[in-house]
């Protein structure tokens, strides 16, 4: 019988997984608002993703407060959020948002309060703009991203500084390690964000990478960027499956 239960559990949790999401309850939090009608303000951010747009996340995104931000490494999660008890102002439906940025303490972030600054677009799908501030339920899914994780390598010799983005999945990074063809696998450190760095001279080599996700989840990217790479651009590796 408690075979069973074990089997029973292990096959929730997969159900789980393959729904998308990590956790089976909801949390508690509020949220605001910030860059606009465009959301033009939201570009940039603590996470470096620069222009959302050209990246890929579009509108849905947020701002993290310190509870949640986790220093940076909670940047490329995906959460899923529904404006909750309060009939006056709250909109039917959910949104999913990618954090993309940090919600300094300050009002609804100071810590250790769980708050999301959402782009003015997606807040207005879950409340009216009047609310300014409103209750919501919050979940952790799986991240569904539109081809590979990108890789942009920026810096100079000796100093490689790699931005990743559009990963799904957990969607957010917790490791990263570089290949050149000519050198060992050299993990990485975090630089600031989602901006990870290497100090080798890797000119002239293709580049590897392996990436980990807070859910433990492994992908080996071979030969992202040829030989012949230069500092500015983006390379396209493989992807997580859902």
């Amino acid at each position: 019988m408690a075979s069973l239960g074990i089997l029973l559990i292990g096959f929730v949790s997969m159900l789980s997984s393959v729904n998308g999401y990590y956790y089976a309850g909801w949390s508690n939090a509020h949220a605001t608002f910030y860059g606009g009608g465009d959301a033009s303000g939201t570009m940039g951010g603590a996470c470096g993703y620069g222009n959302l747009y050209s990246q890929g996340y579009g509108t849905n995104t947020a701002a993290l407060s310190t509870a949640l931000f986790n220093n940076g490494l909670t940047c490329g999660a995906c959460y899923e959020l529904r404006c909750v008890n309060d009939p006056q102002w709250c909109l039917p439906g959910t949104i999913v948002v990618t954090a993309t940025n940090f919600c300094p303490p300050g009002g609804w972030c100071d810590p250790p309060q769980q708050h999301f600054d959402l782009s003015q677009p997606v807040f207005l799908k879950i409340a009216q703009y009047r609310a300014g501030v409103v209750p919501v339920s919050y979940r952790r899914v799986r991240c569904r991203r539109a081809g590979g994780i990108r890789f942009t390598v920026n810096g100079h010799s000796y100093f490689n500084l790699v931005l990743v983005t559009n990963v799904g999945g957990a969607g957010d990074v917790q490791s990263v390690a570089i290949k050149g063809s000519r050198t060992r696998w050299q993990l990485m450190s975090r630089n600031w964000g989602q901006n990870w760095q290497s100090n080798s001279y890797l000119n002239g080599q293709s580049l590897s990478f392996l990436v980990t996700t807070s859910d433990g989840r492994k992908l080996i990217s071979y030969n992202v960027a040829p030989p012949n790479w230069s500092f500015g651009q983006t390379y396209t590796g493989r992807q997580y499956r859902y």
